[in-house]
């Protein structure tokens, strides 16, 4: 058996929906928090069929074994009629602890799902941080294989991502009915793969898959609803420019990435490698904000003539703007978005992430190599102690 890899999510004291894609860790990290918990796995076809044709068995179950102090719903979204059972059970106030895990928000919003009334939190399981992990790690392998925990355990990393790309389009696209035609969603996933680290136009998406901007529309949608893409917003406050205003996109992990990604003779592989890198910056960031129940909200910058920095992280906390290159030395043409962001915003700290190995401070920016900042990203700690500031 695989080494069980604790993960930086805190588990609350209460009921709680833990959301995250498939194959991030949700079950096996519930199964060591909560080994003496009630387990009803939707994914099993016998307890899917059970609980599709008769909720009520639910209170039945729960209600017959007060032995077990909490009660795990995993992938609730396949029978969202079990939430309003769920709710009602809440209200009896058994002194039980309900957790349900879902990786879709789809079918949950489409049937208008009973969400607890606000007696629940929300949390959010990503792909391993790379400082969750035993050994300080190299880039390389991360880069064009993710951080995805059930590809990380792999032998064969390439063809468990390969599988599991078709086991999303499979079970949570095509037999949930969310498409009506899976080799356009195919060639959607292709074609969008282009826009991953970039403000999407989805009139050329459209256009290369071959299908109406309307129905890309609706497949975009269809990502972040079961939760393989997600998009950072423009950073706008206060603004002394005009900024675009359109969103970046980025598939939730790397690895998800690198496997959709077509690669042929005339890809750049600084391109793809730049694009990758990245976006494994944006789901460390994700996954340090979430599990640190941090006040920082994650944005970019970028102004109507292109100048853009990476990342912006606003809050509380602080104030950075985070660019990210892909190469071993720097160039004054790559300080250039973050010397402009320092103009319009002077209260900021402003970095670089690098794939060299030098610490530098280049007019005023902190120059940092990337995996040791990813390594040293922990959500225990504030980002001036990461930075070593």
């Amino acid at each position: 058996m695989e080494t069980y890899i604790p993960r930086f999510l805190q588990l609350p004291n209460q009921h709680c929906f833990l959301f995250g894609p498939r194959g991030t860790g949700k079950s096996t990290f519930l199964r060591h928090q909560l080994p003496n918990a009630l387990w009803i796995d939707l994914l099993k076809p016998e307890n899917f069929r059970n609980y599709k044709a008769r909720p009520e068995r639910l209170e039945e179950l729960v209600l017959a074994n007060p032995q077990y102090p909490d009660i795990v719903i995993d992938e609730v979204q396949r029978v969202p009629e079990l939430l309003s059972l769920v709710h009602r059970l809440v209200e009896m106030k058994l002194n039980r602890r309900f957790v349900l895990t879902g990786s879709s928000a789809r079918k949950l919003k489409s049937a208008d799902a009973d969400l607890l009334g606000g007696r629940a939190v929300r949390k959010f399981m990503y792909p391993f941080m790379l400082s969750e992990l035993p050994h300080v790690q190299e880039l390389g392998e991360i880069l064009d294989y993710g951080l995805l925990p059930v590809a990380y355990h792999a032998v064969d990393k390439a063809a468990t991502l390969d599988a599991y790309i078709s086991l999303y389009m499979q079970q949570e696209v095509y037999q949930e009915a969310l498409v009506r035609n899976i080799g356009d969603f195919a060639r959607f996933l292709e074609a969008v793969s282009f826009s991953h680290g970039a403000v999407m136009n989805i009139s050329n998406v459209a256009r290369d898959c071959g299908v109406g901007r309307k129905t890309v529309e609706g497949f975009i949608q269809i990502l972040f609803d079961i939760m393989l893409a997600f998009q950072i917003p423009v950073f706008t406050k206060k603004a002394s420019r005009q900024m675009s205003a359109h969103p970046k996109f980025y598939f939730f992990d790397t690895g998800v990435f690198q496997t959709l990604r077509p690669k042929g003779l005339l890809d750049s592989p600084e391109e793809i490698g730049g694009a990758a890198l990245e976006g494994l910056v944006a789901q460390h960031l994700n996954a340090w904000i979430a599990y640190g129940n941090s006040s920082f909200n994650l944005s970019f910058w970028r102004s109507l003539r292109g100048l853009e920095v990476d990342f912006v992280l606003y809050g509380s906390e602080g104030f950075y703007a985070i660019e990210v290159k892909n190469s071993a030395r720097i160039r004054s043409s790559d300080l250039v978005g973050l010397s402009e962001f320092g103009k319009d915003y002077p209260e900021s700290r402003r970095i670089l992430l690098y794939r060299g190995s030098d610490r530098l401070l280049k007019d005023g920016i902190l120059c940092l190599p990337v995996d040791n900042f990813l390594n040293l990203l922990k959500p225990s700690e504030p980002l001036n102690m990461v930075l070593g500031v």
